[in-house]
């Protein structure tokens, strides 16, 4: 097996792991809140916890791979989330069990980026778009298999065995980590660390997280508007600061790069909507009088679909370049949240179409966004870049669902037409950067026989 496969699969494992508990785990609320008497809002936090975890250490994951060495913060990374995993199933109260989770993404929030980093650093330009879509698979197949099989260990053993799985997968991707990484280089010199840079963008993100759990709730909605506020105090200062520091905790100069600053765009816009509109529309087609199952059910629409749109993104991004895959993706999307819009009686003729034209649009805009973000990015920015694009990721499916929801929560029971026409507009937002966009010099990048040479 080729050097550059035995990364991505040690990657691939680690991604695996997030989105395994980013979506088995809500299966098990119920179970969870009869044993440890946990409330509404506590349940939420089981998941927000996990992501403020993930969040906090994205910025921290350069200078720790410049420190220890990449190979080293994975494995650690690894050990992290596996006794976190653990520790999570033996929880005797919430409040443990909420903690644990903090640590938990501690761990993710590391192996997500460091890893990211390594393995497409190891793929030339002209096959980030073939390992994306291979990314984008993984991505696809966890949430769809995941809460299915999560609610059989949650029926034939318990809530904690959700948990306690994740240690074997985590010790498997140790023993490959350990086995095949390459040993770390001794660095040349000490890197500093940006300890003001670093408290301001972990403070900024964590007030942001904060605010969108504040608005989820009608009664702590205007707490959240203070919060949110502060946040975006406290970025501003940390875009003062950072922007031309010799050593910044995050390289913010790489935004200038037009094809990460739009896949950036893309994923707030397109994933991250997505999430809040298929949340709405639980809550829609439950008021419509679907079952848990037939709604659920609807998701193998938008999986087969998604599947076909990473095949076409994947094998035509290098042909004819992001814009036409974006262009059709955005309108796509938006197309499917208008044939939703339009359902006002429980028919499943229309609303698997709905969620397929979801699909095929989210996930042409998702293969071609990821690709875009590192097509170009140089070796040594990889680390970087790859930062950015994680606290992205994360902020894009949070800010979608509380966006929605709050927007449902002020308009009421009656608000869930005028919620998937703010989706669907908001979907077509990025169209105006994507028009702007000059794919020119990527295009000439790819097909570079230079590069040609070196993928093959």
């Amino acid at each position: 097996m080729a050097y550059r496969s035995k990364v991505a699969l040690v990657y691939l494992l680690g991604f695996a792991l997030d989105l395994l508990n980013m979506f088995a785990a809500s299966i098990a609320y119920p179970d969870i809140a009869a044993q440890l008497h946990a409330s509404v809002t506590q349940l939420a936090w089981i998941t927000n916890a996990y992501m403020l975890g993930l969040t906090m250490i994205i910025p921290m994951s350069v200078w720790l791979a410049a420190k220890v060495g990449e190979r080293r913060l994975i494995l650690g990374s690894l050990l992290v989330f596996g006794i976190a995993s653990g520790l999570i199933a033996q929880a005797g109260s919430i409040e443990s069990l909420i903690g644990w989770r903090l640590l938990q993404g501690l761990g993710g929030g590391l192996l997500l980026p460091v890893g990211q980093a390594l393995a497409y650093r190891e793929f030339p330009a002209t096959q980030r778009a073939h390992f994306t879509g291979v990314v984008l698979l993984v991505a696809l197949m966890v949430p769809a298999l995941s809460p299915a099989a999560g609610g059989l260990i949650v029926e034939a053993l318990s809530w904690r065995w959700i948990f306690y799985l994740n240690m074997p997968v985590a010790l498997f991707a140790f023993g490959l980590g350990l086995l095949w990484l390459k040993a770390d280089q001794t660095a040349s010199e000490r890197p500093t660390l940006d300890a003001r840079g670093l408290l301001l963008a972990v403070s900024a993100l964590s007030l942001l997280l904060i605010a969108v759990s504040l608005a989820s709730e009608s009664a702590t909605r205007h707490l959240s508007m203070g919060v949110l506020l502060l946040s975006a105090i406290t970025f501003w200062i940390y875009l003062r600061d950072g922007w031309n520091k010799p050593g910044a905790v995050l390289d913010l100069q790489l935004i200038r790069n037009p094809s990460l600053r739009l896949a950036m765009l893309i994923y707030l816009f397109v994933p991250g909507i997505f999430t809040g509109t298929n949340m709405i529309a639980v809550l829609y087609l439950h008021d419509l009088g679907f079952g848990a199952a037939q709604t659920g059910a609807l998701m193998l629409s938008w999986a087969a679909a998604s599947g076909v749109a990473i095949m076409l993104g994947k094998r035509s991004f290098n042909r004819i370049g992001p814009k036409p895959l974006l262009i059709a993706g955005l309108l796509l999307q938006c197309l499917g949240i208008v044939v939703l819009m339009q359902i006002d009686q429980p028919v499943s003729g229309p609303l698997i179409l709905a969620y397929a034209l979801m699909g095929l649009g989210g996930s042409l805009c998702s293969v071609t966004a990821q690709t875009l973000a590192f097509v170009g990015i140089t070796p040594e920015k990889m680390g970087h870049s790859s930062a950015l694009w994680n606290i992205n990721r994360q902020l894009g499916f949070c800010l979608g669902a509380a966006l929605l929801s709050s927007l449902l929560g002020a308009l009421g029971v009656n608000g869930f037409k005028y919620c998937f026409l703010a989706a669907a507009l908001l979907t077509l937002l990025p169209m105006a950067a994507v028009l702007r966009f000059d794919s020119t010099k990527l295009l000439a990048l790819l097909r570079s026989p230079h590069l040609q040479e070196k993928s093959t």
